[in-house]
């Protein structure tokens, strides 16, 4: 099942990194969620990545076992664990390293977090390196992009409106890191319902801190 979230050449790490995941779960929950997000990348392959896992994160102490790519794989995947301090605690393991274009998708998974420090994080590393291929990658995979910023601009609505949003991390990391433009919008929402964007929610340049 997590083969399917990496490009094929890993499938022999992912196998043997999986036999590292306990098979006990959160509240005996079903693994994985419903849910998979598809996402391209720049050889063409397409990859499949669930939304949530419930997998306990119980092999921090194996990692020196494994290889620097498997210890990259571990992270990956549990930056999808419904535990947001797991989430966090992996996402900083993989923005300490070199990032390849396979973690990508994990990271514009997190971009639309609802957790306050996730979103720091990815601001505060990203905005400190060089991320032209993150912004191509999040070009090619439009629609996923242009959802986790409306994502990320419905949960500022929810809960951070004590922000303003033009001084708000989330903000910052789709416009500095991501390259998001108001033109992936326009062109994604052709012929579609429109949804909320940032230009166009009510009293937004009167919400300040």
């Amino acid at each position: 099942m997590l083969e399917a979230g990496f490009p094929r050449q890993l499938r022999a790490d992912v196998i043997t990194v999986e036999r590292y995941i306990s098979s006990a779960t959160y509240y005996n929950h079903a693994a994985f969620s419903e849910d998979y997000n598809e996402y391209s990348l720049s050889d063409g392959q397409s990859i499949s990545v669930p939304y949530r896992i419930y997998f306990l994160d119980t092999s921090w102490n194996k990692l020196p076992q494994m290889t620097q790519t498997q210890q990259s794989l571990y992270h990956a995947i549990f930056t999808r664990s419904c535990n947001g301090y797991i989430r966090e605690s992996h996402l900083r393991a993989l923005l300490d390293q070199d990032i390849p274009e396979w973690v990508y998708p994990y990271i514009l998974g997190l971009s639309g977090e609802y957790v306050f420090e996730i979103t720091e994080l990815l601001y505060e590393k990203l905005s400190q390196t060089d991320t032209y291929s993150l912004k191509e990658f999040c070009r090619r995979n439009q629609r996923q992009f242009v959802r986790e910023h409306r994502r990320m601009i419905s949960y500022w609505n929810e809960y951070y409106r004590e922000f303003n949003f033009y001084d708000y991390d989330g903000r910052k990391l789709f416009h500095e890191c991501l390259g998001y433009s108001a033109s992936l919008e326009t062109s994604l929402d052709k012929g579609t319902q429109r949804k909320t964007t940032e230009n166009e929610l009510p009293s937004l340049t009167q919400c300040t801190a």
